[in-house]
């Protein structure tokens, strides 16, 4: 594929896939190619392991196609150098000083990464992706499309039904992007989800005998935790020596979030707190090059203007006003934070979908309480696209919920195999999260 759309003799950048084909071809019903979101993760190996997501009878009717998008995985990935990634300075920005050397660091790192990566790196905009796909579609030979689309693989398939939608036989969307939100909006309602999170892991420990902290001020202990951070005292309960600063434990919250592993997490922190500690046995092998495409992506995305540092400092004092736990949603603090100084404008900024003519239904799934792409998303998704889309809820916690809402799986399927959508204001009860290992 060209690296550049706008100029197709030029340098070209290499695609890899991976096709997984239907179980039972005679009732076969097409290509469903896949993203399972990032940006960064690769759909390839989401292919390899589809037989461990997808229901059985997706599986039997559909062959399953997933691409490393360009700059991702196998499909020309973008390179930077380990020691530059590892010394990425804190997203909680607290002075014009930490504030001008985040400006430096991100300048020095796309120098980096371009130098090491070539003439794809200023070309791997989900606009750019979105055309590799339909040339996908060509050479698979497909009319038409069916799409699964997790996280930041929604705004691919919203962009593509954009672009090709007489191309597109079926769209679901897992974890809904809003691609229209300024950068005021996109901290706020992302920061918020995040609090959510942090809100109901606080009312699952009170509820849950197997919490290790049930009966305890889960909001002290955290207090408590973020002041040693702070103070550079808080050792990571499972990597010592390492100290955690406060985006660090933030993230290690907002990770915990996804599943959610809410009984892990609950560990952690009582770990945290010195009850319990681990050294490492032995530190990795070291790496000097690796793959590093979420900055590159975000920043070819999204238009976050940031006009200097009083501007942000009256930013994150509105988000911690918000969010006293979480401070920020270190997801799109880290996005916004990330583009300061970047030195190419994005290609592909935030825009309005309007559905074209010929646009097929489109299937949403908002989880109430996603810590990574907020219940907004999907609701402002779902008016953005009017009569097109079926927004289907799931009461329940996590980012990404088709493997682990039996009932949100069942909704999915029926709509790929059948195109039948839900009833308007249709809903997936929540399921309870299981300790780690317990199926």
């Amino acid at each position: 594929m060209p690296a550049d759309w706008a100029n197709p003799g030029g340098p070209t950048v290499t695609l890899t896939m991976a096709r997984r084909p239907a179980l039972d071809p005679a009732h076969r019903i097409g290509a469903l190619l896949v993203n399972p979101g990032g940006p960064g993760g690769s759909a390839v190996d989401f292919t390899f392991d589809a037989s461990t997501f997808f229901g059985a009878q997706v599986l039997k009717q559909f062959d399953i196609v997933g691409m490393d998008p360009r700059g991702v995985g196998r499909s020309s990935p973008i390179l930077c150098s380990q020691d530059l990634v590892d010394a990425k300075p804190s997203p909680l920005i607290e002075t014009a000083a930490q504030y001008a050397a985040t400006i430096e660091y991100n300048r020095k790192l796309a120098a980096d990464c371009a130098a090491r990566t070539g003439p794809v790196f200023a070309h791997v905009d989900t606009g750019s992706v979105v055309r590799d796909v339909d040339a996908v579609r060509v050479a698979l030979g497909e009319q038409k499309i069916s799409f699964y689309g997790a996280s930041y693989g929604s705004l691919m398939g919203e962009q593509y039904a954009e672009r090709y939608p007489e191309r597109l036989r079926a769209l679901v969307l897992d974890g809904v992007m809003d691609h229209t939100a300024n950068v005021g909006t996109f901290l706020v309602q992302e920061t918020d989800a995040a609090q959510d999170s942090f809100r109901e892991f606080v009312a699952w420990c009170a509820r849950d005998e197997k919490c290790v902290l049930r009966g305890q001020d889960v909001d002290k202990i955290w207090a408590a935790l973020m002041a040693r951070a702070r103070a550079g005292t808080l050792s990571n309960p499972y990597e010592q020596p390492e100290k955690l600063n406060p985006a660090t434990l933030a993230q290690a919250a907002f990770a915990a979030f996804y599943e959610p592993q809410w009984y892990s997490f609950a560990y952690y922190l009582k770990d945290a707190t010195g009850l319990k500690a681990r050294s490492r046995s032995s530190p990795p092998p070291p790496v000097d090059i690796v793959d590093h495409s979420f900055p590159a992506v975000i920043c070819s995305d999204w238009y976050l203007p940031i006009t200097g540092f009083p501007d942000l400092h009256r930013r994150l004092s509105i988000l911690a006003a918000r969010a006293p736990q979480m401070l920020a949603s270190p997801l799109a603090l880290s996005a916004t934070v990330g583009c300061l100084g970047w030195p190419y404008a994005p290609p592909n900024p935030q825009h309005r979908i309007v559905p074209p003519a010929g646009m097929p239904p489109v299937l949403l799934i908002g989880t109430r309480h996603d810590p990574a792409t907020s219940y907004a998303w999907s609701q402002r998704m779902a008016q953005q696209l009017g009569p097109a889309a079926s927004l289907l809820t799931y009461e329940g916690w996590g980012h990404v919920v088709y493997n682990r809402s039996p009932c949100v799986a069942a909704t999915a399927d029926k709509y790929l195999l059948t195109l039948t959508r839900p009833a308007a204001g249709a809903s997936c009860p929540a399921v309870e999260p299981k300790p780690f290992g317990v199926g």
